[in-house]
């Protein structure tokens, strides 16, 4: 993995925006989702596969790492596209209102129903319902959701009559259904019911090619947002970033380039603009980060603090929150340089 991330350092320095993506057809941008690792290809081409069809689906990977950017492509390459797409996140989801708001209820069906809701079943007749963290529907609430998808038909709490539904439903979970099926934790029917077919989407850690292809794109995104001038990646930023392990995947590295674009005020983002936990960062044998110690934490976020403020001090003790003093006395104290940094 180490290989694959210098390589890809090296091949795509000194390419911004479009440029990036467009680079040789390495780096492909598909409506919601940007990659440029093998990974991402063989999960475009099952998309592209499967997204005409009509069958049910399991989307599989961390939190954070991209899944309801792959059902939305689904959606958006099938022939429900014009139709509504409808996201729902099971883990908001407890109790009475659970059922309440995936099938509707009718008026008077439990204290506090003043009228008849459609649910978000019925909202997406026509068209998708992406089910996130299915893991978390409880058991006596899965074998309704069964019955739904066999029949077609939902009949909303509180009444007896069935409306019919034409939907397609795609699912997602960061836990291992298989294993919760053994453990009787979810049912084995609605388990089949559903596992047609399975994208496994791998963690940000794990496709290295990836991070910077999707940064260019999340910096993209904020300068159409702003109306402004893109703002480009420096080299030391870009190897930061191809280096960190991103636990929160996709999701974060989008925050992290946000936090970077408005915290920045010129053409280059430089490391400063990026979170302590990425600053210093220091990878290992293996690829896998070790945690530094504290001064080395506060010394490579000072050098790269004064790297970014082309070492005046007053800015850079600004931007760190110290005083003047403070600041020069942490320079004597971890060695370093006075006059040039390093």
């Amino acid at each position: 993995m180490e290989r694959a991330k210098e390589k890809f350092t090296q091949r795509s320095a000194g390419l911004t925006g479009d440029a990036l993506i467009q680079e040789r057809g390495r780096v492909m941008r598909s409506g919601f989702v940007v990659g440029a690792s093998a990974a991402f290809e063989s999960i475009l081409e099952t998309v592209n596969a499967v997204a005409a069809r009509q069958c049910s689906m399991i989307i599989v990977g961390e939190t954070g790492a991209g899944k309801e950017m792959i059902a939305r492509r689904i959606h958006s390459c099938s022939d429900r596209a014009d139709k509504v797409f409808v996201p729902v996140d099971c883990t908001t989801l407890t109790g009475q209102l659970f059922e309440s708001q995936l099938f509707g209820h009718v008026r008077g069906a439990f204290t506090g129903a003043v009228s008849d809701t459609l649910g978000f079943f019925r909202a997406a007749d026509g068209g998708t319902i992406f089910l996130d963290e299915i893991s978390e529907i409880p058991l006596d609430l899965q074998a309704k959701l069964l019955r739904v998808l066999q029949e077609s038909t939902v009949t909303p709490v509180g009444s007896v009559k069935a409306f019919p539904i034409n939907i397609r439903v795609l699912c997602a979970t960061n836990r291992n259904l298989k294993q919760m099926v053994d453990e009787d934790k979810f049912r084995a029917d609605l388990y089949y019911r559903l596992n047609v077919v399975t994208i496994h989407v791998p963690p940000l850690r794990e496709r290295p090619e990836d991070v910077l292809a999707l940064a260019e794109h999340f910096l993209a995104r904020q300068a159409e947002l702003y109306n402004e001038p893109y703002k480009a990646l420096s080299d030391e930023a870009k190897k930061l970033l191809v280096d960190y392990n991103w636990p929160g995947n996709v999701r974060e590295l989008a925050n992290v380039m946000e936090r970077a674009y408005v915290l920045t005020d010129t053409e280059m983002i430089m490391p400063a603009a990026f979170p302590t936990e990425i600053i210093v960062s220091i990878p290992a044998a293996g690829g896998r980060p070790r945690l530094p110690t504290l001064d080395e934490a506060q010394r490579k976020v000072i050098i790269h603090t004064l790297n970014a403020t082309s070492g005046k001090r007053i800015a850079a003790a600004k931007i760190l929150g110290l005083e003047r003093r403070k600041l020069n006395r942490l320079m004597e104290k971890l060695n370093i340089p006075s006059k040039q940094t390093e």
